[in-house]
């Protein structure tokens, strides 16, 4: 199996645990989630161009929607999109290298029925509080600035 395919099918498979979680009444604490009035073609041009403004990297995205309209099937819009900077990824694993299997920090786009979409995200705050590591809460409360900085350029009307 090549590196590609398994990439796609790692890809593929955090999609859809991020879809079966979007859909819990009760999400993991932490989690955020924002109506927005946008189509989700504009909300995620939006969001990553608040992620370039901010400096952060987009490290990789997942689409099941973009996959399904490949095979010919149609189904509501969904984008994971994957941030994270290498500057901070050094200081996450120098705090504790267990928790860089939280990075990168994801957004989740997905659209809506009426033809306005949602971004959900998870506060780093809240990512990394599992690990009761001083150095990772100082630099999750950085990261949470940050994100929720994206978060509102990209949903500012």
């Amino acid at each position: 199996m090549t590196i590609r395919l398994r990439g796609l099918l790692l890809a593929l498979g955090m999609l859809f645990i991020a879809t079966t979680q979007a859909d819990i009444d009760t999400p993991v604490p932490g989690t955020v989630t924002l109506q927005t009035p946008y189509s989700f073609d504009v909300l995620a041009t939006r969001v990553e161009q608040a992620i370039a403004n901010h400096k952060m990297g987009l490290v990789a995205q997942a689409s099941a929607s973009r996959g399904a309209a490949a095979r010919g099937v149609s189904i509501p819009g969904n984008l994971v999109l994957m941030v994270f900077r290498n500057d901070y990824a050094v200081r996450m694993l120098d705090a504790n290298v267990a928790a860089g299997i939280e990075a990168p920090l994801r957004l989740y786009l997905t659209e809506n029925g009426d033809g306005t979409s949602n971004l959900t995200y998870r506060l780093p705050s809240a990512t990394f509080a599992p690990y009761g590591n001083r150095d990772l809460d100082a630099m999750a409360t950085e990261l949470d600035e940050i994100f929720n900085a994206i978060v509102g350029d990209a949903t500012r009307r």
